[in-house]
């Protein structure tokens, strides 16, 4: 964007950008892609499990925190790979910490799933 860009103009550049980096992680990511393919499969099956809007946004907002984190963690693995192509401890570390990332939120999910679908 210019910097120059404001209101609607920005706002399309915006979504343009946003989906290029979708279309790139569903290109490149095959955690991504197993991720959006659960989420077709979830988000109808939360919306019909949950018993009203509190237990809908927390099936459904729990889960969409996973895609969130693993594009921030893919988004993090480019960066480390552009900037550290050999092997280097600290690039190590952080792909390993974008890693535990998504793995917390896949916790989390489960978590929350567990507790909202055996209350009671």
């Amino acid at each position: 964007m210019k910097p120059g860009d404001t209101g609607i103009q920005r706002l399309v550049k915006a979504a343009g950008y946003s989906r290029q980096g979708l279309t790139a992680a569903w290109r490149h990511e095959a955690a991504f892609r197993q991720e959006v393919a659960a989420t077709l499969v979830l988000l109808p099956l939360a919306l019909w499990l949950g018993e009203n809007g509190v237990e809908r946004a927390l099936l459904v907002g729990s889960w969409l925190l996973v895609p969130v984190v693993e594009l921030l963690n893919s988004a993090l693995e480019a960066i480390v790979d552009k900037t550290s192509p050999e092997p280097n401890e600290l690039a190590g570390r952080a792909k390993d910490m974008g890693s535990a990332a998504v793995l917390l939120a896949l916790l989390l999910a489960a978590a929350v799933w567990a507790l909202v679908l055996l209350q009671g």
